[in-house]
């Protein structure tokens, strides 16, 4: 399946994508934004397929600014699930793959810390993955 994306579309994406790291590395409660930030940006950087060139494109157009980690929210979690439907509708093989890369820098920006992630970061984690799975199946 092809996939035809507008620039508003790559946005998004890049939005959801970069957001999810934003919001883990603003909910860190132990001190390590900066590594929590790195490492889910790396491993988005590694993405592959469509989304890993939507990702690797230049990141102009997104807005991820607020004064709270509530206002960073309220732009990141409704763009995962627009960026889940916008694929799904397309080719439901990218949607999966947006999903997985998503979870995979969820995964490697909470592992920045030595041990299990706080309850904070988890409780992220946990919002992240729910905006995912909000969109409508195909």
């Amino acid at each position: 399946m092809s996939v035809t994306l507008t620039d508003q579309d790559k946005i998004t994406l890049r939005t959801a994508a970069y957001g999810a790291v934003s919001l883990l590395a603003a909910a860190d409660a132990a001190g390590k934004p900066h590594k929590v930030a790195t490492e889910g940006s790396i491993a988005l950087a590694s993405a592959t397929g469509v989304v890993g060139h939507v990702l690797a494109d230049k990141s102009t157009g997104m807005n991820l600014y607020g004064k709270s980690v509530a206002e960073l929210a309220d732009q990141v979690l409704p763009a995962l699930t627009a960026a889940m439907s916008l694929l799904g509708k397309q080719d439901p093989a990218e949607a999966d793959n947006f999903r997985s890369t998503v979870n995979v820098a969820v995964e490697a920006a909470a592992r920045a810390h030595q041990g299990e992630p706080g309850p904070v970061m988890a409780e992220m984690a946990r919002k992240i993955a729910q905006a995912l799975d909000a969109a409508p199946a195909r």
